[in-house]
């Protein structure tokens, strides 16, 4: 697996990362088993940056992956988020970014994953109650501490990113990118973290799975998939957005490439500052994913993907509610 570099403060990842959440929450069911076989499967095929947040499941999915890394620690680059407060029954409270909830939040995340630090340490989402430096400053104390070594934002705006960077380096901005979502390019956000040396980790670079074309309508997601409440998987959205997905399996089929893996390696070919980290909770979709390190693109096939997805092909907002990002 190559690896790749997020910022200039010496942090490097594999080219392609696991995301864990779908191992504890918002889409179905994940067996614990077939969790733990996966992220095994992914340290043994080089694949070394996890991704998890202390609102994932919520804070289940912390305790997971702390317990399935446990002798493998230092085979891990460990990412894990603070900003989305929920309460252990799954109630949202909100996000905050006061430096009393950041020292809190990080110290409460190393207990769940049972390590004595955290590779990287986002902000999952902007408190624009409290001024960004206020925060980062609060971030740079972890890192003075030995508690974290590198910072991230997510879904930060294009000033607040400068702003952040100003008080301490940033290493990395996660926010959502893939053949449907190609907002950052345009939004100047992907200009700004590349002015700025920081890295990209691009989330959600399967759309959400829709981008495989395993999703014929949205029955076929099960009852307590969060995705149902998707603008992007809802009624005419849905069938508008299928458009998009017989476009990519045309091209995929050409190429003797799954759709999934087609998605993922136009990611990875839009420069070597990039980290997709598509989340998956199987050794299958593991192993077809990472094959897509190995995929290459002509100057045409590039030009006909810009093609069928330019930015904003994708029909309905991203989120239910998008007021929490670009801020």
């Amino acid at each position: 697996m190559d690896r790749r570099r997020l910022g200039n403060e010496g942090l490097t990842v594999s080219a392609l990362g696991l995301g864990c959440m779908g191992m504890s929450e918002f889409y179905g069911t994940a067996e614990e088993d077939e969790s733990i076989a996966t992220i095994h499967r992914a340290l043994e095929l080089g694949i070394d940056f996890l991704d998890t947040a202390d609102a994932y499941g919520p804070f289940t999915n912390e305790k997971l992956v702390g317990k399935l890394i446990g002798d493998r620690r230092e085979r891990v680059v460990l990412a894990t988020k603070f900003g989305n407060v929920r309460t252990g029954d799954g109630e949202h409270l909100g996000i905050r970014g006061d430096p009393e909830y950041v020292r809190q939040a990080c110290d409460a995340s190393l207990r769940r994953l049972g390590v004595d630090h955290i590779d990287l340490y986002y902000q999952h989402r902007v408190d624009t109650d409290v001024p960004i430096e206020e925060t980062v400053g609060a971030m740079a104390e972890l890192v003075e501490a030995g508690k974290v070594r590198y910072l991230g934002l997510s879904e930060a705006a294009p000033e607040t990113i400068r702003r952040a960077h100003a008080t301490h380096p940033i290493s990395a901005l996660q926010t959502e990118y893939s053949l449907w979502t190609r907002d950052v390019e345009h939004d100047d956000v992907l200009a700004t973290t590349r002015e700025l040396g920081i890295g990209f980790v691009a989330y959600s670079p399967l759309g959400r799975g829709f981008l495989t074309g395993r999703y014929e309508s949205p029955e076929d997601l099960p009852e307590d998939d969060w995705r149902r409440h998707n603008p992007r998987f809802q009624g005419e959205n849905f069938r508008k957005n299928l458009e998009l997905v017989r476009e990519v399996e045309a091209i995929a089929e050409e190429k003797s490439v799954t759709p999934g893996q087609l998605a993922l390696a136009w990611v990875l070919a839009r420069d070597d500052d990039i980290v997709p980290i598509p989340g998956t909770t199987t050794r299958e979709h593991l192993e077809e994913n990472a094959a897509a390190v190995d995929i290459a693109f002509t100057e045409d096939e590039l030009a006909r993907l810009d093609e069928v997805a330019p930015a904003g092909v994708a029909a309905g907002d991203r989120y239910p509610n998008m007021s929490t990002v670009y801020r």
